[in-house]
């Protein structure tokens, strides 16, 4: 009797252990995280809408390749002010022996691809940034990463895995792990009328 006993008391410890929920600290690591992307993807979007010099609006030595001025709001640079936020990467960065090439080149300095672009950039920024709407966040997200990780094919320095392929991983992540309930707004935004009514906007 006494070992069954015993044996109970180590599966009840087991599964305790494997359904035991995240530290504290593992939450603030995880909201770091999740803020820090969110900052990158607010960043680029500030930056190509307003030409802020990262790379954007950026005034380069031509020899050396070093950046000497900032030409801030630039004439057709910035987004606002007659740019094309895609059509640099789209026309003249996707390798000449990428598999899609024609594709993407096709798309270059479009109207549409620069809104859905700038609005991907801008939305899942906040989201992430403010831990709301993580679910549609991660979504768009892994799926603007996954694109750019076609444009970007053949890869150079990994024959399969790089930042994109990391981003998408990382997006998806902090959707699952809840994220934006530390040092963000998702707690408050799960007990709106608007998340309870529509569980996918969590």
């Amino acid at each position: 009797m006494t070992t069954i006993k015993h044996h109970t008391n180590e599966v009840v410890t087991e599964h305790v252990a494997r359904t035991r929920p995240m530290t504290t600290a593992t939450q603030r690591v995880i909201a770091v995280l999740r803020i820090g992307f969110g900052f990158t993807f607010l960043w680029a979007f500030l930056d190509k809408a307003f030409a802020l010099g990262f790379h954007t609006g950026a005034v380069t030595n031509a020899e050396t390749g070093a950046r000497e001025s900032i030409d801030f709001f630039a004439k057709d640079a910035a987004w606002l002010n007659g740019g094309s936020p895609t059509k640099g990467f789209l026309a003249f960065g996707v390798p000449a022996d990428n598999p899609f090439k024609d594709f993407f080149n096709g798309m270059a300095g479009d109207a549409w691809v620069d809104w859905l672009f700038m609005a991907g950039l801008l939305g899942i920024g906040i989201a992430l940034t403010f831990g709301i709407g993580m679910r549609i966040a991660a979504v768009a997200g892994a799926t603007l990463y996954a694109l750019m990780y076609a444009a970007s094919l053949p890869l150079e320095n990994n024959p399969v895995v790089d930042d994109h392929v990391v981003g998408a991983v990382v997006v998806g992540l902090l959707a699952l792990a809840y994220a934006g309930d530390t040092w963000g707004f998702g707690k408050r935004w799960a007990k709106t009328g608007l998340v309870q009514r529509y569980p996918v906007l969590r």
